[in-house]
């Protein structure tokens, strides 16, 4: 999903900010519920107090223009900011370039998890149990001797680390393409979820909320693209970018096609 950007300059006098500002919050409610908006943010400057940015991000210019402006929120939207009409800078749509990126003040999952060492150990372990269970055996009972390496580079991969496995293994494609045609059934998908989750508790891996949190979300989206590029009718094995997770941060949401 291509999306665009648009950003609001607002210069309001001294002693109008608060009001403005309320405003914004009761314009907030249509604008929230508008399918076109992806998300919002009003930003006050720290230098210029009088300075404000408004970015909104639409699923398209078009779908601000033909369809926000044409609809039904639009009309709630703009009764609450009529008045600062006049104290716009700039209203501009912008596009996103590809350069973007998180800083080191938040830890990456995969550090958080302990690094390569980690996911090794945690693969080691599952593919013990695997190897163990009556469901999961019949389909890794050929698997190479690499293959809990390969999966670890998976995960790390995932949740930030070296982009190896796309280096080494093909990234999502080569992935997508060692479970088509296995026929996966729902049961394995279930009992790969939890004994992944046990050989979690077993390797050592962190254990506190927002960890186990992000790691199951994972290992449940994870676990449900396997099952769809396993069946009968797989998407292209280069539909999708390799996943990338970070802390409440997930892939973005993509319509179904009819």
């Amino acid at each position: 999903m291509t999306t665009s950007v648009e950003y609001i300059r607002y210069r309001i006098p001294t002693g109008g900010g608060p009001a403005f500002e309320e405003a914004y919050r009761r314009a907030a409610v249509p604008l929230a519920a508008a399918p076109e908006c992806v998300d919002f943010e009003l930003t006050r400057c720290v230098e210029e107090p009088e300075s404000y940015i408004l970015r909104i991000r639409w699923t398209s210019v078009e779908a601000h223009l033909e369809g926000f402006r044409r609809g039904e929120h639009f009309g709630a939207f703009f009764a609450e900011i009529r008045p600062y009409v006049s104290a716009i800078e700039e209203m501009r749509h912008y596009e996103p370039t590809g350069v973007a990126g998180s800083g080191s003040s938040t830890p990456t999952i995969y550090a958080w998890a302990g690094g390569e060492e980690a996911f090794l150990r945690l693969a080691e372990v599952f593919y013990d149990r695997v190897l163990a269970d009556p469901v999961l055996k019949p389909v890794f009972a050929e698997m190479s001797g690499d293959h809990p390496r390969h999966v670890a580079l998976w995960l790390g991969e995932v949740f930030g680390g070296p982009a190896r496995y796309s280096a080494e293994r093909g990234g999502h494609a080569g992935m997508a393409r060692h479970h088509v045609g296995r026929g996966i059934t729902e049961e394995q998908r279930r009992r790969w979820v939890a004994l992944l989750m046990d050989a979690a508790d077993e390797a050592g891996l962190p254990s506190d909320p927002e960890f186990r949190a992000v790691f199951a979300y994972y290992i449940e989206w994870g676990t449900r693209m396997a099952l769809i590029y396993s069946g009968d009718n797989p998407p292209p094995l280069n539909a999708a970018p390799m996943p990338r997770w970070e802390w409440g941060i997930t892939p973005p949401w993509q319509p179904a096609k009819d």
